[in-house]
């Protein structure tokens, strides 16, 4: 063995890729979706195929393994390594060529599947494989572990879809596998041509069967295809850097027909007997891993049974059939290609949904894809269910009921001796269950090392030896992936779990969903990379960094990563000070969309907060956190000493506005906003006793009916008042009594602005604003938001006395009030009154004016939902408000790029213009003439206005213009 300097030093020399032995890039690779970890050398990006050869020389002569990696989405753990790790998604991801008359298509490793389909779509072409990961998952990894997806039932496994392979081996032999025992290494047709009985008797048959590996395709009945042979052995026998594969005609209409069964048990029983209907998929799931108001028809588990027609009227007909052969509770027939994207979206986000137990309790994988007959699926389920019983663990059984693959995630305890005992024991017991239905312990997945170790009980120790022999033909030096499929390491050894503390780590925010521990907030991150996705799709937001860089250190998964190696210090080794962490986390636009878009709900932003506030205890700061994470600090003593005027002055000159943005940690091509000449404050103080209602009431409200409190968050206050006095307009007319929270911190007092006639209160209360802390938290100045917090629920607690509801109208600060304040302050009990208080303006128009009728508009709309209303808030009344008002279109999802401090801080702003330049800047320079822009966020109507000149508004903007004129 070689150290590392060595070892990196002739691979520097000997490749054209990427070389890098870093803390980062190791700790980055050292897990993938599986419950293990190993602590790679290094990572090495290749450029091609020259680069590969030239690695595995290297390592050959350093006796070094080789691992190589696609998505890192592998959930046995095949992907890690305590070699050398091949990424190929970097560089060797391409399209080589598609051939729309041989339906063929010539694919790189890293090519991730989802280009592929939009690449062959066009032709009315698609790959038929497609697993839930098939936005991350490449085309290596899916021959690595023959991946299969929903629609296996009409199109197979991988292996059903591969012509022919380039492949390396491990002593750089070039092969090219395919049929008639084309690429075979030498010595590999002696070897099967000795073991024919065994190899035509050894193998159960059924459509799922992944485990071990596939010598059965070498038969000479079968074509003797060493390509298809390759598919499944996990990167253990060649490297693989290119493929030729075989691409199918795509329905021109689908329909899916969601069948509603009281139990799994009762959908797993009717699977098989909709097999003669030919569907392109029949999926299951149970009511566990479905989220309210997912839309499905009554009942306790479901099959989606997707059909395909040359019409949509044929694709429906075919789904009814398939409803009126079912012997269902209840159905559903969705033609509409969004509403099936919704369903299927159920569907997919099962994989990361499954990992928490309706409880909280966290569930891992291991034995996620056990595959037996399709007859025999409910008989196996039902024994599954008792083998779960009897070890005392849970689990939510979902997945391919059409071809009798089951995914499960179980609240295995993998932190303690015991619980890991427990593991071992079910795994054994279960292995023997499957076996005995006549299954394979994989059906998707591989088998890596969490299966690797029990092949015996499945196929005997003579045709496990057999699998060794193979191996050996292939790669006599066992450099490729070793301690998988063939002489495997334990399959409870080196679990990821095993280096992290085993006591919560003190921390700042309550981390209520998981015990208080940030360490098990960490562990939510279970490797499915969602994050990794190349577009947001539709509304979603995450993650726009990666989106924009590429880099999996961008990715929530990969800070996530880099977070639990901190944790466990054994790669990153100075803890809340590291600066690979830092650096990581430092292009995170704490947007939040990972809280509602990663299928486990991890909160980067959050993470992010936490991890700052460590980071910089003790220490100075970067400029920006004490200019925009103080910024409300400043806006209030600028307006209190009446300098906006000489502060607008003097933005306005360019030296000046250049010294004040270096000093200040700000971008230099950001334009200063401007500052409002009256806050909205003073304007509301100007006009008291002059609303629309009226005079004003005793308690300083305006208007009438029910009382609202409308917050006048910092950006409303200071730089966009007019959106608090359109609000104020709005919600007057809609027969509401509106006011501001309390100034003065008085027992007592009424609800209102805080004046009170008393001299005496006002001598002895003390004049303070309301404030959400946004600034302070998405900067990790959490000390300071915290003490903000407790500021602003002493003031607000007059109003926590009544039953009024709070107004935020900007959506940042409502997420940061409903979801950082009790988070920040679990034990004050007035946060949390204070956080279900909470509404945006549309929600207040819709719970407490639900007969006003908004003026209508009737002009198309574009612009931005704002990541944080998307995430935390959800924008479904904002939605309605706008159709009633005749508002027609979209607005755009992802993130605007500005997020806050983030566009403004110095070093962002390529990130910040790109990740707007995603959906945002297009649908601006594609929306009519007429279109009114919309965004109530500051930071938006910022961004738009910086890089588009697009005057965006807020939603009470608009309806306020659109009211009758005030008498």
């Amino acid at each position: 063995m070689t150290d590392h300097a060595e070892l990196e030093a002739a691979l520097r020399r000997g490749v054209r890729g990427d070389v890098d032995f870093g803390v980062t890039a190791r700790a980055l690779v050292t897990m993938d979706a599986s419950n293990y970890r190993r602590v790679p050398r290094g990572v090495v990006a290749p450029r091609d195929a020259d680069d590969v050869a030239a690695v595995l020389a290297v390592c050959r002569e350093h006796g070094v393994p080789v691992v190589a990696r696609g998505g890192g989405t592998s959930i046995a753990g095949q992907a890690t390594g305590t070699g050398v790790v091949l990424d190929f998604t970097r560089h060797m991801n391409r399209l080589v060529s598609l051939d729309p008359a041989a339906r063929t298509a010539v694919v790189q490793p890293g090519l991730v599947l989802d280009r592929l389909q939009e690449a062959a779509a066009p032709h009315g072409l698609r790959f038929g494989p497609d697993p839930s990961t098939h936005g991350r998952c490449t085309l290596g990894g899916m021959i690595g572990n023959n991946s299969c997806g929903s629609h296996s039932v009409a199109w197979g496994t991988t292996a059903d879809s591969v012509r022919e392979l380039d492949v390396l081996t491990a002593r750089g032999e070039r092969l090219r596998p395919g049929r008639d025992w084309a690429g075979a290494p030498r010595g590999l047709r002696a070897l099967v041509e000795g073991e024919l009985s065994r190899l035509r008797t050894g193998f159960p048959e059924l459509p799922r069967r992944i485990s071990g590996y596939a010598l059965d395709a070498l038969l000479p009945e079968r074509g003797a295809d060493v390509a298809r042979s390759f598919c499944g052995s996990e990167g253990t026998l060649g490297i693989l850097t290119g493929a030729v594969v075989r691409l199918v005609e795509a329905p021109r209409a689908r329909a899916l027909a969601v069948l509603a069964y009281g139990d799994e048990g009762a959908a797993a029983e009717a699977a098989a007997g909709l097999l003669p209907y030919r569907p392109l998929t029949v999926e299951g799931m149970a009511a566990d891993l479905v989220p309210p108001g997912a839309g499905l028809p009554r009942g306790g588990a479901w099959l989606f049974v997707e059909t395909g027609g040359e019409t949509a009227g044929e694709a429906r007909a075919r789904a009814e059939e398939i409803v009126r052969a079912a012997d269902v509770l209840d159905s559903l027939v969705v033609t509409d290609p969004a509403a099936q994207r919704a369903l299927w979206r159920v569907r997919e986000d099962a994989s990361g949904t499954a990992t928490r137990m309706p409880d909280g309790t966290e569930a891992w994988p291991g034995w996620e894809d056990c595959a037996v007959p399709p007859a025999r699926l409910g008989a196996y389920l039902r024994d599954f269910r008792a083998l779960l019983a009897s070890h005392g663990l849970r689990g939510t059984p979902y997945g391919h009921f059409g071809d009798g693959c089951i995914h499960v995630r179980i609240d295995f305890d993998l932190l303690s001796e015991a619980g890991v005992g427990r593991f071992r024991r079910f795994s054994e017991d279960l292995a023997d269950l499957v076996v005995a239905h006549g299954g394979s312990l994989s059906g998707e997945h591989g088998d890596g090392q969490a299966r690797a170790e029990l092949l015996p009980r499945m196929y005997g120790p003579e045709l496990v030896a057999l699998f060794e022999r193979a191996k050996a033909v292939w790669d006599p030096d066992d450099l490729l992936n070793p301690g998988m499929l063939v002489r495997p390491a334990p399959l409870d050894s080196r679990l990821r779990f095993a280096p992290l503390p085993r006591e919560p780590v003190p921390v700042v925010f309550g981390y209520p969903a998981d015990g208080g521990d940030f360490t098990a907030a960490v562990r939510r991150c279970v490797g499915v990379a969602k994050c990794r996705t190349a577009s947001a799709g539709g509304p979603g937001v995450m993650c726009p960094s990666f989106r924009v860089t590429g880099e999996e250190e961008h990715s929530t998964r990969g800070r996530a990563r880099l977070l639990h190696e901190m944790l466990a210090g054994e790669l990153i080794t100075d803890g809340w000070r590291s600066p690979e962490v830092r650096d990581a986390l430092d292009l995170c636009l704490a947007c939040k969309g990972c809280r509602s878009d990663c299928p486990v709900g991890v909160d980067m932003a959050t993470y992010k907060a936490e991890f700052l506030h460590h980071h910089y205890a003790g220490r100075r700061r970067p400029a920006a956190h004490y200019s925009l994470g103080r910024l409300p600090r400043w806006l209030r003593w600028a307006s209190r000493a009446r300098l906006t005027v000489l502060v607008n002055a003097l933005a306005a000159v360019r030296p000046v506005a250049r010294v004040a943005k270096r000093l200040a940690g700000v971008a230099p091509e950001r334009a200063v906003p401007r500052l409002a000449g009256e806050t909205f404050s003073r304007w509301w103080r100007r006009t008291a006793g002059r609303g629309s209602g009226g005079s004003a009431g005793a308690d300083g409200s305006h208007g009438g009916g029910p009382l609202v409190v409308l917050w006048p968050d910092t950006f409303t206050e200071h730089l966009s008042p007019s959106v608090g006095r359109a609000a104020v307009r709005v919600l007057e007319a809609a027969g509401l009594r509106v006011t501001l929270p309390p100034t003065l911190r008085m027992r007592g007092r009424p609800v209102g602005d805080g004046l009170s006639r008393s001299p005496l209160a006002l001598l002895t209360a003390r004049h303070a604003r309301v404030c959400c802390g946004l600034t302070y938290v998405s900067t990790g100045q959490l000390d300071h938001a915290r003490t903000v917090l407790r500021r602003t629920l002493d003031l607000m607690e007059p109003v926590l006395e009544t039953a009024a509801p709070v107004v935020v109208l900007e959506p940042s600060c409502a997420a940061a009030l409903r979801a950082d304040l009790p988070d920040l302050l679990p034990d004050d009990p007035r946060a949390a009154r204070l956080a279900t208080r909470v509404l945006t303006f549309a929600e207040t128009l819709e719970r407490y004016a639900p007969s006003w009728v908004p003026p209508r508009v009737d002009r198309p709309a574009v612009g931005q939902t704002h990541c944080h209303q998307h995430a935390v808030l959800g924008d479904a009344p904002d939605r309605r408000l706008r159709e009633a008002a005749g508002l027609d279109g979209e607005l755009s999802g992802g993130c605007c790029g500005l997020a806050g401090n983030f566009g403004f801080e110095r070093g962002h702003l390529e990130v910040s213009r790109a990740c707007a330049d995603e959906q945002l800047l297009p649908a601006l320079r594609d929306a009519p003439p007429d279109a009114v822009v919309l965004a109530d966020g500051y930071s938006c109507r910022t961004q738009m206005e910086q890089l588009s000149r697009a005057r965006a508004r807020h939603l009470a903007e608009v309806l306020a213009e659109a009211l009758p004129d005030e008498p």
